[in-house]
């Protein structure tokens, strides 16, 4: 690891540097190895719409699709094994930082099919098939968090399955997830799980905040309104971080913690900024703070590497300026809890989207092998 560097700097201030991609060429080509080695990087995290673009926009996946197409296996068989066997040998790459850090990073997350977000067991039981296959310790199994995943987050945590929640917008449903974390980890307390090996991020979203907030400013057009753009995103993650910080410092979270269990660290995801009037490493060098985790595209890790200024904690003590943005938001006309309501959807669907086009395309790809003979 470098030490000279902004994104070492950002390792060193207590926030862990994951990746927001992965592709089978990465991994071959020694891209993520050098990611390691170079750029602070220590996780790698997956969705449905990366995995469309890595098999659907590359030829590395050919010759297995060619294999599947001749045993006559289907598209959704053929996405279970390619990307359990990506994040498997990502697994592999990140080994060491696993062992060295304890667990606490060197993981690979891998999401449930989305169109289970609103079936909590189908949900726990596709975190349960998607954790044997990969069958890697260093494995996070991504479950998002809508109201039906709540409890498939507790059961899965239930099982010592380390989890990733996902597509979080809301103070509200992020406190529900700590709490559905919470009661997983005294499920697997009774159920004889070591605690002190299950391991939770959970993912809150940022520049998708600004993007639906700074529209319905501009729709707005005042002056006033025009002037609290591209704050939002921050102001919530932060009080997201409060949040954090009182969750776990509860006499319930310090029975657990006497017992080994370790706290779900907030995953700052959604990082690359949206609008090109903003520091293309906002959402980086604005959040950083101890116990964090920053997943980002490579455009966003490259530019923190290039040019980012660490300076230190940018979250605690920016709690009473944080709820005041939000309350002058509310007074604007800006209704809170109507713009994470309409983010956890289109999160949503867009996730269900890509999950249907990549099976469509992996389709096509099995039928043009099949023909090929």
């Amino acid at each position: 690891m470098t030490n000279s560097t902004p994104t070492a700097a950002l390792s060193a201030a207590g926030v862990s540097i994951w990746l927001d991609d992965l592709s089978r060429s990465r991994i071959s080509s020694g891209n993520l190895t050098a990611l390691i080695a170079e750029k602070n990087v220590v996780g790698v995290t997956t969705n449905p719409s990366i995995f469309e673009a890595a098999i659907t926009k590359s030829d590395d996946y050919k010759p297995e699709l060619k294999k599947f197409s001749a045993a006559g296996i289907n598209a959704e068989d053929a996405v279970f094994e390619l990307t359990t066997a990506d994040v498997a040998d990502g697994c592999d790459i990140f080994a060491g930082i696993y062992e060295s850090s304890k667990g606490v990073d060197g993981r690979v997350s891998i999401e449930v099919d989305p169109r289970k977000a609103w079936d909590t067991e189908g949900t726990f039981e596709e975190a349960k098939r998607l954790y044997a296959k990969v069958d890697k310790k260093n494995v996070l199994i991504k479950i998002p968090a809508t109201l039906e995943g709540l409890e498939a987050i507790t059961k899965t945590i239930g099982e010592g399955i380390s989890v990733n929640v996902t597509l979080i917008f809301s103070l509200d449903r992020y406190r529900a997830v700590m709490n559905a974390f919470i009661s997983g980890i005294e499920l697997a307390k009774a159920n004889g799980h070591n605690l002190a090996e299950i391991h939770s991020v959970a993912s809150f979203f940022i520049s998708r905040v600004d993007s639906e907030i700074d529209k319905r400013l501009d729709a707005i057009g005042t002056e006033e309104a025009k002037a609290l753009k591209g704050q939002a995103g921050l102001a919530n993650a932060r009080l997201a971080y409060q949040a954090f910080e009182e969750t776990f410092a509860s006499e319930r979270w310090a029975v657990l913690a006497e017992a080994g269990a370790l706290a779900q660290r907030p995953l700052w995801a959604s990082t690359g900024v949206k609008d090109p009037a903003y520091s293309d490493t906002l959402y980086v060098t604005e959040l950083v703070a101890a116990n964090v985790v920053n997943t980002m595209p490579e455009k966003t890790l490259d530019a923190t590497f290039d040019h980012g200024v660490v300076t230190g904690d940018t979250i605690t003590g920016t709690y009473a300026e944080s709820n005041e943005l939000l309350n002058q938001l509310e007074a604007l006309g800006v209704s809170y809890n109507d713009v994470v309501n309409v983010l956890e959807t289109e999160g949503l669907e867009k996730f269900v989207a890509s999950w249907k086009d990549l099976l469509n395309h992996v389709q096509e790809a099995l039928d043009a092998a099949g023909a090929e003979g």
